[in-house]
């Protein structure tokens, strides 16, 4: 099935303004340190699952020393990081591809590190896609991922407004499930960490700041219609965040030497 574009303009200006410039998905470069702490990346090749439109891909080569190949499903989104990559000098060290859900179009241990950040949140079949990633990571790499998270109840109402709000698909998993995921792939080491208590109040700042302090900036970029959606959207955010029932955390393991 085609993929649909889910990203439009706005959304990605909207992203931005609050998260970043190149960056859709929370924590700036800061959570792209928390992603890669411990693991030795310079001189290393680091795949970027759901790259978007390239911020954390671009921090991985200038801060990390990295040499960074990011995909993603959305064209659009991709050829915005690949002229991006190009104004900042980084085309050799940073390369950008749309690609199609499904296998990864990568030979066997391709890659030293694979990373996602909010990414695989959108995609149902997450055996299927952590299995790619572990196939294409050397012995010893690592497989690293932040993502949103559920727990394991049903969803309540306040969830489901949240989710029309959205306008993504989501297909959240639990930590637990992350770890099974991770170990049924075969990777040793695992650790997770719950980041919920960092994002709750992460959002509900965010949130104060987009109907406070942004607005007027957002009403110029977006207009006045999409500026007061976007407002919505994060007081339904914060709402699911401060009831517990959507998480965050980050996943790590290794593949055995």
């Amino acid at each position: 099935m085609k993929h649909e574009n889910e990203y439009h303009d706005n959304m990605v200006a909207m992203l931005e303004l609050i998260w970043g410039r190149g960056y859709m998905a929370p924590g700036g470069p800061g959570n792209v340190a928390k992603m890669l702490d411990g693991i030795e990346t310079h001189g290393k090749r680091i795949l970027d699952v759901g790259c978007g439109i390239g911020g954390p891909v671009f921090e991985m080569a200038h801060t990390f020393g990295a040499e960074v190949v990011g995909i993603d499903l959305e064209l659009p989104l991709i050829e915005r990081a690949t002229a991006a990559a190009a104004a900042q000098g980084l085309s050799k060290q940073c390369t950008f591809q749309a690609v199609e859900a499904g296998p990864l179009l990568f030979p066997d241990e391709s890659f030293d590190i694979v990373v996602s950040a909010g990414a695989i949140t959108q995609i149902k079949d997450k055996a299927a896609v952590l299995s790619e990633c572990c196939r294409i990571l050397r012995p010893g790499g690592y497989l690293s991922c932040y993502d949103w998270l559920r727990t394991g109840a049903e969803y309540s109402d306040d969830m489901h407004y949240w989710f029309k709000m959205e306008g993504l698909t989501y297909a959240l998993e639990t930590l637990d499930g992350y770890r099974d995921h991770f170990a049924n792939c075969g990777l040793v080491d695992i650790v997770t960490v719950d980041a919920t208590d960092w994002y709750r109040a992460q959002a509900s700042h965010e949130y104060e700041l987009i109907k406070g302090v942004l607005y007027a900036r957002m009403v110029e970029l977006l207009g006045q219609s999409d500026a007061d959606y976007f407002v919505e959207n994060w007081r339904a955010m914060v709402i699911v965040i401060d009831k517990g029932e959507m998480r965050q955390g980050y996943c790590r393991g290794r593949r055995p030497i």
